[in-house]
């Protein structure tokens, strides 16, 4: 068996575990609400439990979209590091499938679209993660 095998188990397991990261920090930073707040437009007139002071109050604006916990430094810095590595790993994987294609069976048209394709969504992930 060969270790080339983890890279595509690792993909899923970095990315989803450095989105709760950067959630968890902008919640830390307080650049978001908590997701359990469903109280968005009323937390004004109430005192919620990780409120520190008087001034931050949940509005749709702090709404915890992943768009949002990645906009503020310093977990923007986290969320590109994130979005580029995993790009990268996109990259790698397709590659690599796309040369186990060739090696087992020949080379298709289905095979060129499936690499161009994952190309394409590495590119753009790395456009998201980058430019904010």
């Amino acid at each position: 068996m060969s270790l080339w095998m983890i890279l595509p188990v690792s993909l899923p397991v970095l990315s989803i575990t450095g989105i709760w990261v950067v959630y968890a920090m902008a919640l830390y930073n307080q650049h978001v609400c908590p997701v359990d707040n469903w109280l968005y437009n009323q937390s004004c007139e109430e005192e919620l439990h990780l409120q520190s002071g008087p001034s931050f109050c949940c509005t749709l604006d702090n709404v915890p979209l992943i768009s949002k916990c990645g906009t503020l430094p310093p977990e923007s810095c986290f969320f590109s590091l994130i979005c580029s590595t995993g790009s990268f790993m996109v990259l790698v994987i397709v590659l690599l499938r796309y040369a186990h294609v060739i090696e087992k069976h020949q080379n298709c048209v289905l095979n060129m679209a499936s690499l161009s394709t994952g190309w394409i969504c590495a590119a753009g992930l790395m456009m998201v993660g980058n430019f904010q």
